[in-house]
């Protein structure tokens, strides 16, 4: 068999019949067919997950469609973890991404914003095992894929449908509340103050809102407040930011989505490290005090 270039030296196997196997690997542009099956079945069955594909050539890194085919059926890729936390930033993940697997920073941002709508909030906080050799690209299709049909599987089971714009209104909303809530029970609730001072037309003046990208881990003071003029700055700005500000746990989706019954306004942070809710200003700042 000839020598082909198109095969990348890392490759992800969907779990399914060969004949599903082999149109996933043509709607991804690999030179492979139908016929190509009956290969397979001689060699075995193609494992599901990453393969690593070795070259049949090392000085031209070809590798011959017979090789691929074996590879298929008998490699397996050295994997490593990469753990998006709730609440954390792309900044940051991306910084950890290049450390684990030495990727370039740069590259790896340009392959999220060639496939991420928003710079923030689309992957899903989760631990990914991946390939030691993949590509920024190639990683960056991946991670967002699989991210993007989690949010349209949750959308379609809480909301009976996947409105992109509406989801990720939610997934905005749900990254301030990821932020604020100091458990998961204070979710609906940090949730209801957003929508009440959206109703009452009120800033939402939350501390979250700047813990954006690179700031995501500083805390934030009254001269970071009155001199950042992005649109995350909800002091200055009204309503919600235009993208979310992290990552977002489908706990504080489900929050955002489903958010408590209550009247609260305010809430500041008391001796126990949780919150003090209250729906007046005096009531807020006897709590303060």
């Amino acid at each position: 068999m000839s020598l082909n270039a198109s095969y990348p030296s890392v490759i992800n196997v969907p779990k399914g019949s060969i004949d599903e196997i082999i149109t996933h690997f043509k709607q991804n542009k690999l030179d492979i067919n139908k016929l190509d099956s009956f290969l397979i079945r001689f060699l075995g069955s193609p494992q599901s997950g990453w393969i690593e594909i070795k070259p049949t050539d090392k000085i031209s890194q070809n590798t011959s469609k017979g090789s691929f085919l074996y590879q298929l059926t008998n490699s397996k890729a050295a994997l490593k973890e990469l753990k998006l936390i709730p609440g954390e930033t792309m900044h940051f993940f991306i910084e950890d991404i290049s450390n684990t697997l030495g990727l370039d920073k740069k590259d790896l941002w340009d392959s999220y914003n060639e496939f991420a709508k928003y710079p923030d909030g689309v992957i899903l906080p989760n631990t990914y095992k991946v390939p030691l050799d993949i590509g920024p690209r190639y990683l960056m299709s991946h991670l967002i894929s699989l991210s993007i049909k989690e949010h349209k599987k949750n959308a379609i089971k809480i909301l009976g449908r996947y409105d992109e714009k509406q989801w990720f209104n939610y997934v905005t909303i749900a990254s301030i509340v990821q932020k604020e809530s100091a458990s998961k029970d204070e979710m609906p609730l940090v949730a209801a103050v957003i929508y009440n001072r959206l109703k009452a037309k009120m800033p939402l003046q939350m501390d979250g809102s700047l813990n954006y990208g690179e700031y995501s881990h500083q805390k934030v003071t009254p001269q970071r407040i009155r001199n950042d003029k992005s649109v995350y700055n909800t002091y200055l700005n009204k309503g919600i930011p235009p993208y979310p500000v992290g990552s977002a746990s489908m706990d504080a989706i489900i929050a955002t989505i489903r958010p408590a019954n209550v009247d609260y306004l305010y809430f500041v942070k008391n001796s126990s490290g949780k919150h003090s809710f209250s729906n007046s200003y005096d009531e807020h700042l006897k709590n303060i005090r």
